[in-house]
């Protein structure tokens, strides 16, 4: 760990980070219409993972920006987190990234210099490990330690995965557990062992790859990743967007054991009642829910899993790509129907 501790430097951390849901709908509420650019496939019209712009009838650009404060003390974990989380809104339209940038932020006047190059060290390793330059970047003297990528990837304009084409009766699968956010608030009070800290690494820093293999499949109709809104916020994007509501049931839902455990002992984001106060009335929970498991379904996941919408008849295929590719927690958690743009969900007791 570095001798000062990344996590006191800032408010927040990770994908805990982003403004609630309800408060970024109105800022974006006067944006320009993309429609003024034909060539313009994905913008902001429905909080879809990155742009998309066609550049001719074979390739479209893939363009994101991520970046927020330390989820960890580690300054080499935190590096290859943020990276990881940036490249995978690449991963989540379907695409292959090819070039990444760097966004950096920091209080040069409280972090060591070797602090700083370990975080750029961690982020310059996921993009080796992606195959992807990381080609420059931008840095500013901050206040609090900020770390992201700006990603670039590469699509077919036909392959494209959007969060708003789901369709009736569509399995909803996904790709990683939930239960980072309640980690790194137990890591925040010192209350993470070695072993939890081992899997919080683990998942936060698997790059979703298998989302390039996706891209290319007609039975994937629509995809996002879950990050900062939890769960429950990234599918009701993906509910809205489609004109679809959504069953789910709480047993189905993977989940970090651990985080299960500290998650029912109390531990939980501010991001996560945030996120509540921005969607719930959009969310109703069945047969009754504890507390703790309604927060582990909005609670701020960085770098998350992959949430796919898949024809029925496609998802064997998809949980063996994902499981070739070490997701071994990937599987199918509800349905997509007709209906409002609620989702429904089917809690347990205990």
């Amino acid at each position: 760990m570095t001798e000062i501790r990344l996590t006191t430097l800032s408010h927040g951390g990770g994908c805990g980070c982003k403004i609630a849901p309800a408060m970024l709908s109105q800022m974006l509420a006067e944006l320009p219409l993309p429609g003024l650019f034909p060539d313009l496939l994905v913008g902001t019209e429905t909080s879809d993972d990155a742009a998309v712009y066609r550049l001719n009838e074979d390739q479209a650009v893939i363009a994101t920006l991520d970046f927020f404060m330390p989820i960890v003390d580690d300054a080499f974990d935190f590096g290859r987190i943020a990276a990881t989380n940036a490249l995978s809104d690449v991963y989540a339209m379907g695409g292959r990234p090819i070039l990444a940038l760097a966004v950096v932020g920091m209080p040069v006047d409280k972090l060591p210099m070797e602090t700083v190059r370990r975080i750029l060290a961690g982020g310059a390793s996921v993009c080796a490990a992606a195959g992807i330059p990381l080609a420059g970047g931008h840095s500013i003297d901050a206040p609090e330690p900020i770390y992201g990528l700006v990603a670039l990837g590469l699509v077919h304009p036909d392959k494209v995965k959007r969060n708003d084409r789901a369709q009736p009766g569509d399995v909803l699968i996904l790709g990683k557990p939930l239960g980072v956010g309640i980690l790194s608030a137990a890591l925040k009070k010192g209350q993470l062992d070695e072993a939890g800290y081992t899997q919080m690494i683990g998942h936060t820093t698997r790059l979703n790859s298998v989302g390039s293999a996706l891209g290319e499949m007609d039975g994937v109709h629509a995809m996002t990743d879950v990050t900062g809104f939890g769960l429950l916020g990234h599918l009701l994007e993906i509910c809205r967007g489609s004109g679809l509501g959504a069953d789910i049931a709480f047993a189905d839902i993977p989940l970090i054991d651990i985080a299960a455990h500290l998650a029912s002992q109390g531990f939980a984001t501010g991001a996560a009642t945030r996120n509540w106060d921005s969607y719930g009335p959009s969310v109703e929970l069945e047969n009754g829910l504890p507390d703790w498991q309604r927060k582990l379904l909005c609670d701020p996941q960085t770098s998350g899993g992959l949430l796919v919408a898949s024809d029925p008849g496609s998802v064997d295929e998809i949980l063996a790509l994902f499981h070739q590719q070490g997701f071994d927690h990937a599987q199918p958690i509800g349905r997509m129907r007709e209906g409002d743009c609620v989702v429904k969900v089917t809690g347990r007791t205990g």
